[in-house]
């Protein structure tokens, strides 16, 4: 069986990992297919005498010469040569459709602190994850050894209800006996009573432990714990809890990994002071039948560059803000540090002053062995 909130924690690890590999498709080029359609006002044609007067050769005397011969021959012929040689290069509505590439060779850094700001937002899942791990294990040695202390005490007012029970019954045959008064039985069987309702209340807390624990568990039946309590003659040394709990705690490197992230966030605010550069491509699928499709090549390639001098992202706010980032969380791992070294000692100390009363009720505990014995 599983602990649902472990599952859950997991997943979000999970999630967590797969937008990691997510942020590496950065690295990839943008290839699309694309298509557009145009509607120009009208055809797109050119005539000699707009390619004539084009040429350099136009201004010249000798193109003058030419352009009146063209106007006589024309004159002459009755035809005009003018329309007849002209050309129509694209019609009025125009179709293309291509594949279309663009691939950032540069950007500032900003890939890569993206990646990182991911790789941290996994790590920060996997700390999350343990430290839930860490809670669900603390609540299962409560509820474990809970279950252990109950069914001692049940036990230990069965027993008591027990010897109550004789006792209320010796008061009986003794009051009918004459031996004691009244009030004698009567107090022996509200002794009784009190002891019967403290074994079925004992009974509750052991079904209501023994509840919390099967659920942690997720288990289908009732966990019977099969280790008995038990007490360490003496505890190991102070520095050693301290050193080890600043080592391993999850929260404080789960810290560790908002610091990174934070860092990443200062690197995409310092790249976009960066130029851009990047590859793209372009190559035609369809560009109709017409003069410009047939003189247009097939095929373009290139190299790009975006230099942003206006920003309005507020780059320089959005910086600041990360660099105070960085300092929050330094400051805050500084103060979690400094707390779970008071939270270790606090708890040490108590641990060890419940272990020095534990020791210290041996003796009140051979005096009551001493008095069952004697009587």
């Amino acid at each position: 069986s599983q602990n649902e909130g472990l599952a859950a924690e997991r997943t979000k690890v999970d999630q967590a990992k797969y937008l990691q590999d997510a942020a590496w498709d950065l690295n990839l080029p943008q290839v699309s297919v694309g298509a557009n359609y145009t509607r120009l006002d009208d055809n797109v044609e050119i005539s000699p005498s707009d390619l004539f007067s084009s040429m350099p050769a136009s201004g010249t005397d000798a193109g003058k010469v030419i352009s009146q011969l063209a106007e006589q021959l024309s004159k002459l012929t009755g035809t005009d040569f003018n329309s007849l040689f002209t050309s129509q290069i694209t019609d009025k509505d125009v179709f293309t459709s291509s594949i279309r590439a663009i691939w950032p060779i540069f950007t500032g850094g900003r890939i890569n602190a993206a990646q990182a700001i991911a790789e941290g937002k996994t790590e920060e899942a996997k700390y999350m994850l343990a430290m839930k791990k860490q809670a669900t294990y603390e609540d299962l040695s409560r509820f474990y050894f809970g279950v252990v202390l109950a069914e001692q005490v049940y036990k230990t007012r069965q027993e008591v209800e027990a010897g109550l029970k004789q006792h209320f019954e010796h008061a009986v045959k003794l009051q009918q006996q004459g031996q004691i008064a009244r009030v004698e039985r009567l107090q022996a069987e509200a002794a009784y009573d009190k002891a019967r309702v403290e074994t079925q209340k004992s009974k509750r807390d052991l079904e209501i432990v023994q509840v919390a624990l099967t659920k942690l568990l997720n288990a289908s039946s009732p966990i019977t714990p099969t280790t008995t309590l038990f007490t360490n003659e003496q505890l190991p040394n102070l520095d050693s809890f301290l050193s080890q709990t600043l080592t391993t705690y999850p929260g404080l490197h789960l810290l560790d990994a908002k610091r990174k992230q934070a860092n990443g966030l200062i690197d995409v605010e310092k790249g976009k002071y960066y130029p851009e550069v990047y590859l793209y491509g372009n190559y035609n699928i369809y560009d109709g039948h017409s003069l410009a499709a047939e003189l247009t090549p097939d095929w373009a390639v290139g190299v790009g560059v975006n230099i942003p001098l206006i920003d309005n992202t507020g780059r320089s706010g959005k910086l600041k803000a990360a660099h105070s980032a960085v300092s929050q969380v330094n400051h805050l791992q500084a103060q979690a540090k400094q707390d779970l070294s008071v939270l270790v000692e606090k708890t040490y100390k108590e641990a060890n002053q419940a272990l020095e009363e534990y020791q210290g009720l041996q003796s009140s505990l051979n005096l009551a062995n001493e008095n069952v014995r004697l009587r």
